[in-house]
């Protein structure tokens, strides 16, 4: 897995699938690494003909580390009073280094998917860029419109809260108890593949000091609402029923602010991604990318 340095910022990402393969970004979520994916994910939906581009966040993973930790709520209070919030970077930044990415790899254009705050990146890649997007897929996100339903205060607590230590074990056992709090009801909890799948990232590259500034990044970002209304791009929305992290309405919301948007709501899907799920979840994504480059052709 190579390292690119693009938009000022080093990206550690793979590209799993033939060159020849339909190009498909797919982009984690708020401090979560690439290997956060299940393997069968891009492996079925290579599988389905993709060419699938993975990478780690700035300030995640393998990629780039920023310091200092800025204030959130500042943030938050700059941007709702119209001044320039006072972060490292924001989403916008955060959406640029995909297309900085795409240039690198010499992709012209590419279906861009995204989970949760990647799904907010998704949509701003397609607002920034839009020639370079094929298709969005916005997948248990949000416009962040404030109008919208909040988390339930469970579900936010199990997001920020820090672990008793940083211990791997501490770190592992609060990780898996707090993801528990939004996970699917649909199917049981896979407690051996998460403990392994979060075991494994933690050797990988554990830095929670990352997560402060994704989440100064997330509040400092103006909501879409408006903007997404003039977009036009074929856009597939996907959401659970069961996410109390972000609730259903979020995905409603968004597919109602985007013309001709497809809104699929998944009953008893919460916010995770169970491995059970995913030949449906590469299914919904496959059939729509395959509709998206029959009409391109």
């Amino acid at each position: 897995m190579p390292d690119a340095q693009v938009n000022g910022v080093k990206l550690h990402y793979a590209v799993d699938g033939p060159a020849g393969g339909v190009p498909l970004v797919i982009i984690q979520g708020f401090g979560s690494q690439m290997t956060s994916w299940p393997a069968t994910l891009h492996e079925g939906l290579v599988a389905n003909g993709h060419r699938v581009i993975r990478f780690d966040n700035r300030d995640v993973g393998l990629s780039q580390k920023f310091s200092g930790i800025p204030d959130a709520r500042a943030a938050a209070k700059a941007l709702a009073a119209g001044e320039k919030p006072v972060v490292p970077y924001t989403l916008a930044d955060m959406a640029d280094d995909v297309a900085a990415l795409l240039d690198h790899l010499g992709v012209a254009s590419a279906h861009v998917a995204g989970g949760s705050m990647g799904g907010m990146i998704a949509q701003l890649v397609a607002l920034r860029h839009r020639p370079r997007v094929r298709s969005l897929i916005s997948i248990f996100s949000t416009t962040s419109d404030p109008s919208l339903p909040r988390s339930s205060p469970e579900a936010q607590a199990a997001l920020m809260a820090p672990p008793p230590s940083q211990s791997k074990d501490d770190v592992v056992a609060h990780t898996l108890k707090n993801r528990r709090v939004y996970a699917s009801t649909a199917w049981p909890f896979d407690e051996a593949f998460w403990r392994a799948n979060v075991s494994s990232n933690f050797d990988r590259a554990y830095f929670p000091e990352g997560q402060a500034r994704q989440w100064a990044a997330i509040m400092a970002t103006p909501y879409r609402t408006d903007a997404l209304k003039a977009l036009r791009v074929p856009t597939l929305v996907l959401h659970g029923t069961a996410d109390v992290l972000i609730p259903p309405e979020a995905g409603v919301h968004t597919a109602q602010c985007i013309p001709g948007a497809r809104l699929t709501l998944i009953e008893g899907w919460g916010h995770d991604m169970p491995p059970v799920f995913m030949p449906h979840l590469i299914a919904y994504i496959s059939r729509f990318t395959a509709d998206v480059e029959a009409s391109r052709t």
